[in-house]
């Protein structure tokens, strides 16, 4: 695996799990009562992006080293993935 593909790989896990880590917790202004004008209901009243970030970043890191040593150490090839045999795989 190239620098570039491993960059590639923790940019989209990183993406992912924050898409999942961002509703957690979240406390709407509807919900807190304190609608600011000109915003809706579901705007968040304190996202809390900092921790969300942090927790995001160490969970990609556990997740990104697993899907790392899967990959190099060869588990886990292309051509597992071949099931029509186009890859000519052994």
């Amino acid at each position: 695996m190239s620098i570039t593909s491993a960059l590639v790989l923790f940019a989209v896990i990183w993406f992912m799990v924050l898409f999942i880590v961002l509703p957690l917790r979240l406390t709407t202004q509807g919900e807190a009562g304190r609608i600011v004008p000109g915003t809706p209901e579901s705007a968040p009243v304190d996202p809390k992006i900092g921790p969300k970030v942090k927790i995001t970043t160490a969970v990609t890191v556990v997740l990104w080293a697993v899907l790392c040593g899967i990959i190099v150490s060869g588990v886990i090839t292309v051509a597992d993935f071949d099931i029509s045999g186009w890859l000519g795989a052994p």
